[in-house]
């Protein structure tokens, strides 16, 4: 088949194409350099005369643009869309429903929500991984000689989500009933894995949060302000908790290597690297730490994160928060492994740090199962048998 790959600065870019060829497709690019990519029909003014010169059979990007959708309906050609972000708002626009659109979401928790009001252009797909690129990857900046020995011992890669620009810190002059519903509302959930109940009770206070933070919902869009402000606002701030309380409980027990945008995040026990490039530098953190951590972003429900994928498609030992995904293709214990409260997740690290064979047999498993149906590859040949 013939593909025109909608290419932007997109986590994942060349492993898909890569998967693309060498299932044995033909790409086409379309550069998508685009700031506003719900609305700005320019972005896409050269894309028409493309399809209708190279005669591709569907259009591939990574997330979903309704300019894009909306193109390949006058076309007439199909229009696969991997989602790989959350929240994401354009996927409530209305153009979702476009008959041209194969919609895929990581996490089956929100493709059930679409499911369920009748909506059949969205489909479940988890992310991948690319284990042939990242087992090559053996080379260190942080450690030349290369050897492969573990440098640390407990880890985390992410976003602590205390950047000053964060939407929760600018909400001013709430009553003090709403900050007291907030307070509590957060502390409640984060105290519960599996199962997020933010945006189904913030009807009481709505108003005041709208008056304090006005967020308006899409012209094209049918996202609710509940929607807006449970996974724009609160759901990242309680990540933001919730990554500061873990890493600051674990830091004062064991060495904890944190890399992440916020250089200025410290404690005692703790070292903080900064930000590491996403494709050379981070496959070789989880390589050479016995523990990765992944804390998923409240605003995911049941999904997997791109970086458990990564994690043990490096063949490092991931540890993660429970999400229900997880048990319908990987078994904790055995490839992964999970933890459902602050003390449980310290009691596992106490433990794999204790048992060193345990650690790097379930790593070598949750890489091998990976690498047995989860890859790139393995995904292209379930979207396009989609066709």
């Amino acid at each position: 088949m013939k593909i025109l790959f909608i290419e932007w600065a997109s986590y994942g870019n060349e492993d898909m194409k890569e998967a693309f060829l060498k299932e044995g497709h033909t790409l086409v690019s379309f550069p998508f350099f685009n700031k506003d990519a719900r609305n700005d029909e320019k972005s896409v003014a050269q894309l028409p005369a493309l399809i209708r010169r190279e005669a591709p059979d569907a259009v591939f990007s990574f997330n979903y643009f309704p300019v894009v959708s909306n193109v390949c309906k006058r076309e007439n050609i199909r229009y696969i869309s991997w989602i790989y972000d959350s929240p994401y708002v354009m996927l409530y626009s209305y153009t979702a429903i476009n008959p041209c659109n194969i919609i895929y979401v990581f996490d089956k928790d929100l493709y059930l929500e679409f499911h369920k009001a009748g909506i059949h252009t969205v489909h479940y797909l988890p992310m991948a991984a690319n284990p042939n690129r990242l087992d090559a990857i053996t080379e260190s900046t942080r450690n030349p000689s290369g050897n492969g020995e573990f440098l640390y011992d407990v880890s985390f890669i992410g976003s602590l989500y205390t950047e000053k620009h964060n939407f929760f810190e600018r909400m001013k002059n709430l009553s003090d009933y709403t900050k007291g519903y907030l307070d509590a509302l957060i502390a409640a959930q984060m105290n519960v894995y599996g199962y997020n109940f933010i945006q189904e009770t913030l009807s009481p206070i709505m108003s005041d949060l709208y008056h304090s933070l006005p967020i308006e919902p899409n012209p094209d869009g049918v996202e609710t302000k509940e929607y807006l402000y449970a996974q724009y606002v609160i759901n990242r701030k309680i990540t933001g908790l919730e990554r500061t309380a873990l890493i600051r409980e674990i830091a004062a027990r064991h060495p904890f290597d944190l890399f992440t945008h916020d250089r200025s995040f410290q404690l005692p026990g703790l070292t903080n690297h900064g930000p590491v490039d996403n494709y050379r530098e981070m496959p070789l953190v989880f390589k050479r730490s016995r523990i990765n951590l992944n804390i998923s972003l409240r605003s995911i429900r049941s999904g997997i994160p791109q970086r458990a994928f990564d994690i043990m498609g490096s063949g490092g030992f991931l540890l993660s928060n429970y999400q229900n995904d997880f048990l319908e293709f990987f078994v904790p214990g055995e490839d992964f492994d999970f933890y459902e409260s602050q003390a449980d997740l310290l009691h596992k690290i106490e433990y794999y740090l204790a048992h060193e064979e345990e650690r790097l047999r379930i790593a070598r498993n949750g890489h091998d199962r990976l690498a047995a149906a989860h890859t790139y590859r393995h995904r292209v040949r379930e979207m396009l048998d989609h066709l």
